[in-house]
Protein backbone atom coordinates (compact mmCIF):
# COMPACT_ATOMS: atom_id res chain seq x y z
CA UNK A 1 0.00 0.00 0.00
CA UNK A 2 2.94 2.44 0.70
CA UNK A 3 4.36 1.95 -2.51
CA UNK A 4 1.48 2.37 -4.32
CA UNK A 5 1.19 5.68 -2.09
CA UNK A 6 4.53 6.71 -3.00
CA UNK A 7 3.58 6.48 -6.90
CA UNK A 8 0.59 8.02 -7.11
CA UNK A 9 0.67 11.02 -9.38
CA UNK A 10 -0.20 13.71 -7.02
CA UNK A 11 2.26 12.31 -4.14
CA UNK A 12 4.34 15.18 -2.71
CA UNK A 13 7.95 15.31 -4.70
CA UNK A 14 9.63 16.11 -1.46
CA UNK A 15 8.07 13.00 0.14
CA UNK A 16 10.77 11.32 2.09
CA UNK A 17 13.43 13.79 1.22
CA UNK A 18 15.85 16.05 3.77
CA UNK A 19 14.70 19.63 4.48
CA UNK A 20 17.38 20.66 2.64
CA UNK A 21 16.56 19.34 -0.29
CA UNK A 22 13.01 21.98 -1.07
CA UNK A 23 15.68 24.44 -0.20
CA UNK A 24 17.77 23.42 -3.18
CA UNK A 25 14.80 22.99 -5.69
CA UNK A 26 13.56 27.00 -4.86
CA UNK A 27 17.03 28.25 -5.08
CA UNK A 28 17.61 26.56 -8.02
CA UNK A 29 14.12 27.56 -9.91
CA UNK A 30 14.86 30.78 -8.84
CA UNK A 31 17.91 31.25 -10.09
CA UNK A 32 16.73 29.94 -13.45
CA UNK A 33 13.79 32.25 -13.38
CA UNK A 34 16.88 35.34 -12.64
CA UNK A 35 18.69 33.84 -15.70
CA UNK A 36 15.97 33.79 -18.04
CA UNK A 37 14.88 37.59 -16.60
CA UNK A 38 18.26 38.62 -17.30
CA UNK A 39 18.07 37.15 -21.28
CA UNK A 40 14.92 39.15 -21.62
CA UNK A 41 16.60 42.18 -20.15
CA UNK A 42 19.86 41.86 -22.69
CA UNK A 43 17.19 41.02 -25.40
CA UNK A 44 15.09 43.70 -25.58
CA UNK A 45 18.45 46.25 -24.73
CA UNK A 46 20.06 44.60 -27.68
CA UNK A 47 16.71 45.63 -29.69
CA UNK A 48 16.48 49.27 -28.49
CA UNK A 49 20.14 49.42 -29.41
CA UNK A 50 19.82 48.40 -32.87
CA UNK A 51 17.04 50.90 -33.52
CA UNK A 52 18.40 53.64 -31.82
CA UNK A 53 21.51 52.78 -34.40
CA UNK A 54 19.22 52.83 -37.17
CA UNK A 55 17.21 55.56 -36.79
CA UNK A 56 20.72 57.63 -36.49
CA UNK A 57 22.11 55.99 -39.78
CA UNK A 58 18.21 56.71 -41.14
CA UNK A 59 18.61 60.73 -39.51
CA UNK A 60 22.14 60.98 -41.04
CA UNK A 61 21.45 59.48 -44.81
CA UNK A 62 18.92 62.10 -44.50
CA UNK A 63 21.12 64.88 -43.32
CA UNK A 64 23.57 63.86 -46.25
CA UNK A 65 21.53 64.03 -48.70
CA UNK A 66 22.32 65.98 -51.80
CA UNK A 67 18.82 67.67 -52.86
CA UNK A 68 19.23 69.47 -56.64
CA UNK A 69 17.32 72.61 -57.24
CA UNK A 70 16.86 73.73 -60.23
CA UNK A 71 16.00 77.35 -60.98
CA UNK A 72 12.94 78.18 -63.34
CA UNK A 73 14.34 78.19 -66.89
CA UNK A 74 17.31 76.75 -65.69
CA UNK A 75 17.90 72.97 -67.20
CA UNK A 76 21.26 70.45 -66.87
CA UNK A 77 22.99 69.18 -63.59
CA UNK A 78 23.43 71.81 -61.45
CA UNK A 79 25.40 70.84 -58.46
CA UNK A 80 28.85 71.38 -56.38
CA UNK A 81 30.20 67.85 -55.10
CA UNK A 82 32.81 69.32 -52.20
CA UNK A 83 34.90 71.85 -53.74
CA UNK A 84 33.76 70.67 -57.63
CA UNK A 85 30.89 72.26 -59.31
CA UNK A 86 29.86 70.57 -62.16
CA UNK A 87 29.93 72.72 -66.01
CA UNK A 88 26.71 73.15 -66.25
CA UNK A 89 26.49 75.12 -62.62
CA UNK A 90 29.43 76.75 -63.96
CA UNK A 91 27.72 78.08 -67.02
CA UNK A 92 25.15 78.95 -65.19
CA UNK A 93 26.97 81.01 -63.05
CA UNK A 94 28.59 82.40 -65.89
CA UNK A 95 25.54 83.94 -67.39
CA UNK A 96 24.10 84.69 -64.66
CA UNK A 97 27.28 87.08 -63.48
CA UNK A 98 27.50 88.36 -67.13
CA UNK A 99 23.73 89.36 -66.79
CA UNK A 100 24.04 91.17 -63.74
CA UNK A 101 27.54 92.62 -63.95
CA UNK A 102 27.44 93.62 -67.29
CA UNK A 103 23.28 94.44 -68.14
CA UNK A 104 22.49 97.51 -67.02
CA UNK A 105 21.16 101.28 -66.19
CA UNK A 106 21.16 104.17 -63.88
CA UNK A 107 17.69 102.33 -62.50
CA UNK A 108 19.32 98.65 -62.41
CA UNK A 109 22.34 99.06 -61.33
CA UNK A 110 22.48 99.16 -57.55
CA UNK A 111 20.68 96.25 -57.40
CA UNK A 112 22.31 93.86 -59.51
CA UNK A 113 25.25 94.88 -57.90
CA UNK A 114 23.73 94.32 -54.42
CA UNK A 115 22.87 90.20 -55.64
CA UNK A 116 26.84 90.59 -56.99
CA UNK A 117 27.87 91.40 -53.48
CA UNK A 118 25.99 88.45 -51.94
CA UNK A 119 28.23 85.83 -53.18
CA UNK A 120 31.66 87.55 -53.02
CA UNK A 121 33.82 86.45 -51.01
CA UNK A 122 34.92 88.29 -47.68
CA UNK A 123 38.23 88.40 -48.72
CA UNK A 124 37.17 90.29 -51.94
CA UNK A 125 33.73 92.11 -50.51
CA UNK A 126 35.40 95.24 -50.07
CA UNK A 127 37.04 95.43 -53.48
CA UNK A 128 34.43 94.48 -55.73
CA UNK A 129 32.33 96.97 -53.67
CA UNK A 130 34.47 99.74 -54.68
CA UNK A 131 34.42 98.61 -58.15
CA UNK A 132 30.98 98.72 -58.05
CA UNK A 133 30.53 102.34 -56.27
CA UNK A 134 32.51 103.82 -59.39
CA UNK A 135 30.35 102.66 -61.76
CA UNK A 136 27.34 103.70 -59.72
CA UNK A 137 29.23 106.94 -59.62
CA UNK A 138 29.70 107.32 -63.14
CA UNK A 139 25.82 106.23 -63.65
CA UNK A 140 24.62 109.17 -61.62
CA UNK A 141 26.79 111.98 -63.72
CA UNK A 142 25.39 110.53 -66.60
CA UNK A 143 21.78 108.59 -65.88
CA UNK A 144 20.85 108.40 -69.96
CA UNK A 145 24.10 105.72 -70.14
CA UNK A 146 23.28 102.16 -70.06
CA UNK A 147 25.02 98.84 -70.66
CA UNK A 148 24.24 96.09 -72.76
CA UNK A 149 26.44 92.40 -72.30
CA UNK A 150 26.50 89.51 -74.58
CA UNK A 151 28.68 86.67 -74.63
CA UNK A 152 29.34 85.93 -78.06
CA UNK A 153 28.60 82.46 -79.48
CA UNK A 154 31.55 82.88 -81.90
CA UNK A 155 34.42 82.47 -79.26
CA UNK A 156 34.77 79.45 -76.49
CA UNK A 157 34.34 80.06 -73.00
CA UNK A 158 37.27 78.85 -70.84
CA UNK A 159 36.78 77.60 -67.49
CA UNK A 160 39.74 76.25 -65.02
CA UNK A 161 39.66 75.43 -61.51
CA UNK A 162 39.16 78.75 -60.51
CA UNK A 163 38.97 81.30 -63.35
CA UNK A 164 36.30 81.84 -65.85
CA UNK A 165 37.00 83.86 -69.03
CA UNK A 166 33.97 84.97 -71.10
CA UNK A 167 34.13 86.65 -74.62
CA UNK A 168 31.80 89.14 -74.69
CA UNK A 169 30.38 92.01 -77.10
CA UNK A 170 29.40 95.13 -74.80
CA UNK A 171 27.21 97.97 -76.09
CA UNK A 172 27.30 101.43 -74.92
CA UNK A 173 24.74 103.81 -74.95
CA UNK A 174 24.88 107.25 -73.73
CA UNK A 175 22.26 109.98 -75.08
CA UNK A 176 21.69 108.36 -77.81
CA UNK A 177 25.36 107.88 -78.93
CA UNK A 178 26.08 103.74 -79.35
CA UNK A 179 29.31 102.20 -79.17
CA UNK A 180 30.36 98.80 -79.66
CA UNK A 181 33.36 96.91 -77.87
CA UNK A 182 34.91 93.74 -77.63
CA UNK A 183 36.96 91.92 -75.09
CA UNK A 184 36.85 89.44 -72.36
CA UNK A 185 34.91 89.42 -68.90
CA UNK A 186 36.77 87.80 -66.03
CA UNK A 187 35.53 85.92 -63.45
CA UNK A 188 37.49 84.70 -60.78
CA UNK A 189 35.88 82.49 -57.75
CA UNK A 190 36.67 79.80 -55.58
CA UNK A 191 33.94 77.01 -54.34
CA UNK A 192 34.26 76.80 -50.11
CA UNK A 193 31.69 74.31 -47.72
CA UNK A 194 30.16 73.89 -51.36
CA UNK A 195 28.84 77.29 -52.60
CA UNK A 196 30.09 79.74 -55.07
CA UNK A 197 32.22 82.90 -53.74
CA UNK A 198 33.04 85.12 -56.38
CA UNK A 199 36.47 86.88 -56.25
CA UNK A 200 37.34 88.94 -58.97
CA UNK A 201 35.62 90.68 -61.69
CA UNK A 202 37.16 92.75 -64.39
CA UNK A 203 37.33 93.79 -68.02
CA UNK A 204 40.00 92.55 -70.35
CA UNK A 205 41.60 93.07 -73.59
CA UNK A 206 38.85 95.71 -74.41
CA UNK A 207 38.77 97.43 -77.93
CA UNK A 208 36.15 99.27 -80.08
CA UNK A 209 34.25 97.23 -82.41
CA UNK A 210 35.85 98.04 -85.90
CA UNK A 211 32.67 98.92 -88.35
Amino acid sequence: MSVLHRNRPDADPLTGKPASFGIHRYLQGSSNLFEENRLLKFAVLGLFGITAVLGAVVYSADQNRRTVVVPFASGGDLYVTGSKPSADYLRAMTRNIVALAGTYSAYSADTQFQALLGIAHPSAFNGLRDSFNAILDELGDNPTLSIATYIRPDQPVTFSDHDIVVPVEKVRVIGGVIRKFRGNLHIRFIIDNGRFWLTGLTEENFDAELR
